[in-house]
């Protein structure tokens, strides 16, 4: 049976045992058969061509070439000993150079007898010579394939080496185990989605990926295990959302009542766009099934998100319930819990804030007002998971910025409650689709993609530091207008106090050129209080001040209709997502606003593209695509905490289609057998229990 036999301990294959096999689960993790078959070789070597000897040149990559030995003998002296031969062909000949080893190469080199010789031609001194060949005798006879075709390279390592563990003795003990035991390997994928989705069996893919009789053969071999990779990820997912609909009830919200009516036909201040209009639909048609929903909700930076929350809180509230929303930072929480009394004056709904500067008077308060329902919505930090928060009738947590929160975190906010709370996360950082359908697969979604009328573009340029007085020359353009200005320095997470002096560097050279009293500057970082941070946010926010100069603390959260300009310093120490998000702290208002990116002349490639890409477009998902091409998957939106797998042969950034392709596969099977109960799954269900007990278990990640 299938598993019986890949999940033998690699020590018990011909040719491993006890040393080896322990050396290859320390350096490969190598662990089983199964696991020798999926490390699959990184590139092939085409054997199929041999080239004349007198057509080799030194910029030619491993060539094959057959020729007749001519000499053999070894020379220097003890310490610098070697053994040289000479190959000849109608064309020429080339001397072969062995410097270790050389006593056993010799044993098996004969003068007269003609060879296979295969190895990188190099010049030593004006002529070619192959430097440690892989060389056998050459039999006309023999079957193609020992002679030609793509051969595999595997990865190893230098420890592996010295146990003679080499490229060749993996491709050998990987020949082994299909030769011994290829007959035995069965295919778990279910038949229709072989033949729907054309691919081909997996004892003959796991063949062709490690010895392939062709290039087509190979691919075709490489899109079958791609694709059963990604099956197997989205069927974890989706079969954790079909068990989450089934066990996890929600409580029901039919009721779009007083507090939403009149929110939104007499006190909402403009008109919602049409994508926000879509999105509170699709929340509010989730939240009265019964079911808990468990919504992603995407939108570019000045999309309206909040507002949808806000809608969505305040369905709980008409249906007698309560909500929460949690931000990262007690800015947002604080900037969140303003805005929502603000939009919530004329209704008698009581919002409360906790955050860790909450004072214990007002914890005792606010736990009386959430056990007996007086208080609605809870707005707060990671202060809210705290375990003696807790709430009469828990019904909708609203999380922001939500990859800024660990997995465990978010439990702790959706265990508050007997009935599972419906939990609506949201970001500004735009996920690409292929990696929302990996790590939010079991989390419906919903993308904000239009932004309010009337906002204007930002136009992005990047300076070098040698342009700086003229960059001041436009901020001081802006500001004789009427306008506000940001000036934002990197976080240098090592060094606080390299951060800080930094940052008041910037600040003290900036009052040269903007002195008192004609210009004022706030200062914002990490080392103030609370109370000061706020201080200075609102001197900012009032008009006050002309100038803010910040550490990335104003990331998020800081709404200043009237700034007009972001200027970020040292912009090549940025990631694009931070760049972009940062951007978004301007053109709130009816002006036209701008984003300068300040940089030093030496830029790495990767940091030149994020620039280049910031000027040329607004759109937070091109961005994000750029973002995971540049980064990979497992760093962006802050994903590296979740867990994300490396994949062996998938790629989230260049495999879109296929994510895709194999998302399709797994929901229909999956609708079709829920539980995958029928006979027909079986293998199916056996391989996915195995892969939660070995690997990742995807269906946590979101």
């Amino acid at each position: 049976m299938l598993h019986d036999i890949l999940d033998t301990p690699i020590e018990y294959l011909k040719g491993v045992g006890p040393e080896k096999g322990k050396a290859l689960k320390a350096e490969l993790q190598v662990h089983t058969f199964g696991d020798l078959l999926s490390h699959y070789p990184f590139r092939y070597i085409d054997r199929s061509k041999v080239y004349a000897i007198g057509n080799l040149t030194e910029d030619l990559p491993q060539v094959q070439v057959i020729g007749r030995l001519q000499r053999v003998e070894e020379v220097g002296t003890k310490g610098s000993k070697r053994l040289v031969a000479t190959l000849v062909d109608g064309s020429g000949s080339i001397e072969m150079v062995w410097f270790a080893g050389a006593n056993w190469i010799k044993k098996l080199l004969k003068a007269g007898q003609t060879y296979l010789v295969f190895g990188k031609p190099s010049l030593f001194g004006s002529r070619l010579n192959f430097t440690h060949p892989e060389i056998e005798l050459y039999n006309p006879n023999a079957a193609p394939e020992t002679k030609s075709g793509l051969r595999p390279v595997y990865n190893t390592t230098e420890k592996l080496k010295k146990k003679n563990i080499d490229s060749k003795h993996i491709e050998k003990l990987t020949k082994t185990l299909l030769e011994l035991h290829g007959d035995k390997i069965t295919d778990f994928l279910p038949g229709e989605v072989l033949s729907e989705n054309r691919l081909i069996d997996r004892k003959v893919a796991l063949h062709q990926i490690h010895f392939p009789r062709d290039l087509a053969a190979m691919q075709k071999a490489r899109f079958r295990m791609k694709f059963e990779e990604l099956f197997l990820i989205q069927c974890q997912i989706l079969g954790s959302t079909q068990n989450r609909q089934q066990k996890l009830k929600g409580y029901p919200l039919p009721e779009v009542g007083a507090f939403f009516n009149k929110f939104y036909n007499e006190i909402l201040p403009f008109e919602l766009t049409g994508a926000q209009k879509r999105v509170v639909r699709e929340i509010h048609h989730s939240t009265r099934s019964g079911v808990q929903m468990n919504r992603l909700l995407q939108g570019d930076v000045g999309s309206g998100k909040t507002l949808v929350a806000l809608l969505s809180m305040l369905l709980a509230v008409d249906n007698g319930k309560q909500a929460a929303l949690m931000a990262p930072t007690e800015i947002l929480a604080r900037q969140h819990y303003t805005n929502l009394n603000y939009l919530l004056q004329d209704l008698p709904v009581n919002i409360r804030l906790l955050t860790g500067a909450t004072s214990a008077r007002e914890r005792r308060e606010i736990h009386a007002e959430l056990l007996d329902g007086s208080c609605h919505i809870l707005v707060g930090t990671h202060a809210l998971i705290e375990d003696k928060v807790q709430f009469k009738a828990f019904a909708m947590a609203v999380v922001d910025e939500q990859h800024r929160f660990g997995v465990a975190q978010r439990a702790r906010l959706w265990n508050k409650s007997d009935i599972a709370p419906h939990v609506l996360v949201m970001t500004a950082t735009p996920i690409p689709r292929t990696l929302a359908m990996t790590l939010y697969g079991d989390l419906e979604t919903s993308v904000l993609d239009e932004l309010p009328p009337g906002r204007k573009p930002i136009e992005t340029r990047h300076y070098f530091e040698k342009n700086r007085l003229q960059v001041y020359g436009f901020l001081k353009s802006q500001i004789a207008e009427g306008r506000q200005v940001y000036l934002v320095y990197p976080l240098i997470e090592e060094s606080e106090t390299l951060d800080l002096s930094n940052l008041m560097q910037g600040y003290e050279s900036l009052l040269r050129e903007f002195p008192k009293p004609q210009y004022q500057v706030s200062v914002v970082h990490g080392r103030m209080s609370a109370y000061d941070k706020d201080l200075e946010m609102q001197r900012f926010k009032s008009g006050e001040t002309q100038i803010m100069v910040a550490t990335t603390v104003i990331e998020v959260g800081v709404d200043v209709p009237n700034a007009t300009v972001m200027v970020i310093e040292n912009a090549e120490r940025f990631g694009l997502s931070q760049l972009h998000q940062l951007r978004g702290r301007v053109g709130r208002g009816a002006n036209k606003s701008y984003c300068v990116l300040i940089t030093g002349h030496k830029l790495s490639k990767e940091a030149r593209r994020r620039l280049e890409t910031m000027v040329q477009t607004n759109d937070g998902f091109q961005i994000a695509e750029v973002d995971l091409e540049i980064r990979g998957p497992g760093d962006i939106s802050g994903t590296q905490q979740s867990g994300l797998p490396n994949l062996k042969l998938a790629n989230l950034v260049t495999d879109g289609q296929l994510v895709s392709l194999a998302r399709e596969a797994a929901k229909k099977v999956l609708d079709k057998d829920i539980g995958l109960q029928n006979e027909a799954h079986k293998a199916l269900k056996m391989e996915l229990k195995k892969q939660e007990e070995t690997g990742t278990n995807w269906s946590l990640i979101s």
